[in-house]
């Protein structure tokens, strides 16, 4: 299951110690690590990368799952992208990109108070144990949400309701006074508007989901290709 996971550190020490232990889990093959950062919460608020995955491809997309969560955790202020941190630069802070609920948000900032840090990360995991044994004995506290596709059925109940309206208006259009149709007219012209937008906005977040879906892939194959290489 693809999912997202903060883990909550006291120190950067304990953090980069639980940034290892989770690429070490991805390297016994336990789960599969698509993105990961580290992450370090300000005295005044604001949230600083202090290490991203440079290397792999699903850090380099914009508007991603795991973009969007760790904007989302920079806090009102908002995020401070440091040189090592590039890859994240442009990322959209949009709940619905991170496909996550605001509760898990709330939760996650509860914990990361200021001068704290936390590995965040966008894994592959059929069980829990794994990451929560080896993070719990650094010192770690986690947090994890699976990825949710409820968002896009919330979108597409909204569009649906606003093309109904739009459709009654256009009946009564068509039997009102001139003075009225012009009325009519404004409104419908307002609703085709938006409709117009959650469409355009829809279609950005599936693009940016089947170039995340691929890079998935791509970071799938280097890793069967290196253990292959490895093996022989």
């Amino acid at each position: 299951m693809d999912r997202m996971l903060v883990v909550v550190f006291n120190t950067e020490v304990q953090a980069y110690q639980g940034r290892q232990a989770l690429l070490q889990l991805d390297s016994d093959g336990s789960i599969s690590v698509y993105a990961y950062a580290v992450l370090a919460k300000h005295a005044d608020g604001t949230a600083t990368v202090k290490q991203g995955d440079d290397a792999g491809p699903i850090g380099t997309l914009l508007g991603t799952s795991f973009g969007s969560l760790i904007g989302l955790l920079g806090g009102p202020v908002g995020l401070a992208i440091g040189a090592s941190a590039g890859v994240l630069a442009g990322a959209a802070v949009d709940l619905n990109n991170a496909r996550i609920g605001d509760d898990f948000i709330d939760d996650v900032s509860k914990q990361l108070t200021p001068n704290k840090f936390a590995v965040v990360a966008e894994v592959e995991e059929d069980w829990t144990t794994p990451v929560d044994a080896r993070m719990e004995a650094i010192g770690g506290t986690v947090f994890r949400r699976a990825l949710s596709d409820a968002k896009h059925t919330i979108h597409d109940e909204n569009v649906a309701a606003m093309k109904a309206d739009m459709a009654q208006m256009k009946a009564e259009r068509a039997k009102a006074h001139a003075d009225r149709k012009a009325k009519l007219q404004e409104k419908i012209n307002q609703l085709d508007s938006k409709i117009q937008s959650q469409l355009q906005k829809a279609k950005d977040r599936r693009e940016a989901a089947e170039r995340q879906a691929q890079a998935k892939v791509q970071v799938l194959k280097a890793k069967a290709a290196a253990a292959k290489a490895k093996a022989s």
